[in-house]
């Protein structure tokens, strides 16, 4: 219900309008027939990626919704995925994963059908059979490994910027959690709330120790912790480590985070105040959970209705707005080399 909420929020109507010569312009928003969804496996169940994928395609329009999972060890699909689809309607759902899956999805096979449209997350081997069939089929995304960047002041609650690191590491290899505290005593705090928080579960302590200053990211392979060095402006630091790093979540768990985020520039998708943790946007705010990762989001988007739809534009002339704009089309012509763009417009006025 949320994630139709929002993702309707981003639908755009046709428009149509006169320009200056008198001529009518248009664009038309018209779904793909067929998108192709991969849901990987692995370390878990990932019925939320279903919805995360499907939902925006459905309001987009989509007619046609196909699922490429790879089977589990017992040979058969994971059964909160298998409820998810159909929750969705989606009654295509093939027992294939990794690359194998993406080259199904963009050619076709005797039961697979070849769709416009591939989303989803994935692997290494994934990742390089989209890029390698896109122009052939359009992509939402390369993803890679997950990210978030914790910006905390002496306001957050160490526990909590803990927990939203370790929930972090729990995306499993390469990713990352980046945590930069207003203060060294912050830092302790966090330190000492991983380990507690590891052993309440029972899972190996260590890492994650406060660093010195902002010239290192010190800590575990995937959570990092440090603080601004003497004379650094904490706000200013915030600002330029997102905008450089470009992560695909940022929380910001300061006492006025509208101020930030009116700064930030580069983000995914960011997560305001002390009780937005990532995690909401996972499963159950509304906004997508597939984001932009690697820095990419220096240049890209989170998933939207906008991967389903085409955009077509049209354009009707009346014989005096083709009168009107003969001179100008004849003029860049001509200058192109271009004899019959100038003659197709010509031949038009000379019949009038």
């Amino acid at each position: 219900e949320n994630l139709t909420f929002f993702h309707r929020q981003e639908l755009r109507s046709d428009w149509e309008t006169r320009g200056p010569q008198g001529q009518s312009l248009g664009l038309r928003h018209l779904p793909v027939e067929r998108a192709g969804l991969y849901v990987p496996g692995g370390r878990g169940a990932y019925a939320s990626t279903v919805l995360m994928n499907a939902v925006p395609a459905r309001v987009a329009g989509v007619k046609e919704l196909v699922v490429c999972t790879p089977p589990g060890r017992d040979g058969a699909v994971n059964r909160s995925v298998l409820a998810a689809a159909y929750l969705l309607g989606i009654e295509k759902v093939f027992r294939v994963g990794g690359a194998q899956a993406i080259g199904a999805l963009a050619y076709g096979t005797e039961t697979i059908p070849r769709v416009d449209v591939i989303c989803g997350p994935g692997n290494a081997y994934v990742m390089e059979a989209k890029r390698q069939v896109y122009g052939r089929v359009g992509i939402d995304s390369l993803a890679g490994p997950s990210e978030v960047l914790v910006v905390a002041d002496n306001t957050a609650r160490p526990t909590w910027i803990a927990a939203d690191l370790l929930a972090q590491e729990e995306h499993g290899s390469g990713a990352q959690a980046v945590l930069l505290a207003e203060s060294r005593e912050l830092c302790e705090a966090v330190a000492g709330a991983l380990d507690e928080l590891r052993r309440a579960v029972g899972v190996p302590t260590g890492g994650g120790a406060p660093g010195g200053g902002s010239g290192g990211l010190p800590g575990t392979d995937r959570v990092h912790a440090f603080y601004p060095a003497p004379g650094e402006n904490f706000d200013e630091l915030a600002v330029a480590l997102a905008d450089t790093y470009a992560p695909e979540h940022l929380e910001i768990q300061v006492a006025d985070p509208r101020a930030l985020l009116s700064r930030v520039r580069v983000a995914g998708a960011v997560f305001l105040g002390h009780f937005a943790p990532t995690a909401f946007g996972d499963y159950v705010v509304g906004t997508n959970h597939v984001l932009p990762t690697g820095g990419s989001a220096r240049f890209s988007s989170p998933l939207s209705v906008d991967v389903f739809v085409r955009k077509s534009s049209y354009v009707e002339l009346t014989p005096e707005a083709a009168a009107r704009l003969t001179g100008p089309l004849a003029e860049i012509a001509r200058a192109e080399g271009f004899v019959f763009h100038r003659r197709s417009a010509e031949l038009r006025l000379e019949a009038e």
